[in-house]
Order: C-alpha cells, then structure tokens, then sequence
C-alpha cells in the first residue's frame, strides 16, 4: 500500500509578510498541499508576499484561519498528524523523528513560538539542533529546514 505523503504548513501569528512569502515558495518547492495562515498572520494579496513568494501566492492553495486550535482539531478528525515545530526541553531533534502522514507542521511567532495551547494539541513537538549560541532560526528558514527533513 503507498502511503499518502502529503504534507500541510500551518502558520501561526507570523507578522512578516516578507516570511509569509517565503512560506509560499517553500511550499512549492518541498510540495506542500496547502498553507494555512492562522492567527494575524498576513494573506495575499500583498505586495510583500508576492515579492518573496515570486509568484507561488497564486498557485499554491491557501486559507486563513483566525482560530489555530479549531482548524487543528478539524485536522486531527481527518487523520493529520500535528507536527509543531518549536524548541524546548520535549522537543525530538528534527534527524530522529519519523513522520507519519498525512501531517501538518505547524510554526508559530517570530518571537514568541508556538502558543502553547497549540503545543497541547501536537501529536509530535521537533526541533532542529542548535549547534551555536542562537537558540532559534528565522521561521521562514526553520519551515524549510523541516519541509525539508520530512521529504526526505
């Protein structure tokens, strides 16, 4: 049985367009479903999304939610997976986890992370290792790094 590899990118409270752009071009390029922009974080048209997104803004499916737990619930009724991608202490290192799709990875604030009302709802919580002082990356590369663990 081939098992359906499909992958969701959920976005909370992003106030970067400029990451939001990114999370479009991200998503075509590790082949995403769908981008779900929760919270207030920003939605075309925008000319700040559409300048980093290069055009992915009009193709790649989209939808905004205000409320990110009620579309995590919806996701979990339909067999997703919640995968955030957050640090801390019950995080598991990004090269240890082993998906299960369909899954939805789910990344939050440029500052405050995750909610952790959200982190409640994960089925899994992964972190990329940190081999310097910094204890985070910029969202938009995070979201690559991990789209990018999971294709491969």
């Amino acid at each position: 049985m081939r098992q359906n590899k499909e992958i969701y990118l959920v976005a909370q409270n992003i106030r970067s367009l400029f990451n939001v752009g990114s999370f479009f071009r991200i998503a075509d390029v590790f082949g995403v479903k769908k981008i779900y922009l929760c919270g207030y974080t920003g939605f075309p048209p925008r000319k700040e999304i559409s300048k980093t997104a290069l055009g992915a803004d009009e193709w790649i499916p989209w939808e905004r939610h205000w409320q990110t737990h009620l579309l995590l619930k919806k996701l979990k009724k339909q067999k997703i997976k919640i995968v955030v991608l957050e640090t801390g202490k019950a995080s598991i290192p990004l090269p240890k986890f082993k998906p299960e799709f369909p899954l939805a990875l789910v990344v939050g604030s440029e500052t405050r992370g995750v909610s952790k009302s959200i982190l409640a709802l994960a089925d899994e919580i992964v972190k990329i290792p940190m081999l310097g002082k910094k204890e985070s990356l910029n969202v938009a590369v995070a979201a690559a790094i991990g789209l990018y663990r999971l294709r491969n």
